[in-house]
């Protein structure tokens, strides 16, 4: 099969299943009232969770690369030095 027509028919095939999928999201999505007010507020509770977490994170990643810096300057101190 040549490429052409085989890429062709591999784009056809995934465009077809991102589009059923797209499709039915959306009309999943759609419906009124399907999800609880509960299951809102617990689900927005679980997203500032998650954004504390993540600043969190970056803020111990931050301290972590300023300590790597520190002992790597004080090797190349030592190294030097010696």
């Amino acid at each position: 099969m040549p490429p052409g027509v085989f890429l062709v028919a591999l784009l056809s095939v995934f465009g077809i299943g991102a589009v059923t999928v797209i499709t039915v999201t959306r009309l999943i999505t759609g419906r009124k009232g399907s999800v609880p007010p509960d299951v809102v507020a617990r689900l927005e509770e679980l997203e500032q969770g998650m954004q504390n977490l993540q600043h969190e994170l970056a803020e111990t990643q931050e301290r972590l690369d300023f300590t790597e810096r520190l002992l790597s300057a004080a090797r190349e101190q030592k190294r030097i030095g010696s």
